[in-house]
């Protein structure tokens, strides 16, 4: 079965982020260094949609997966 191939653009879209480079850019530098202790999806900066989407798409290993870990590595 193909997965999805996603881009970092892509996500932010899906979370309803602005999607351009200097946004994205801009959010990860606004909220990094997020904690160790701290999951992503448990981060106070998500409302409660965007941490449903991030939860199930880690846990379950589903096609964002990748991204949301490149998203946390960033964030760290």
């Amino acid at each position: 079965m193909d997965q999805a191939v996603h881009t970092l653009s892509e996500l932010f879209k899906q979370l309803g982020l602005p999607d351009d480079h200097d946004s994205i850019e801009r959010f990860i530098d606004t909220h990094r260094p997020l904690p160790e202790s701290t999951r992503l999806p448990d981060a106070e900066f998500w409302n409660d949609s965007q941490q449903r989407f991030l939860k199930e798409e880690w846990d379950e290993d589903a096609d964002w997966a990748e991204l949301v870990d490149t998203l946390n590595n960033r964030l760290r």
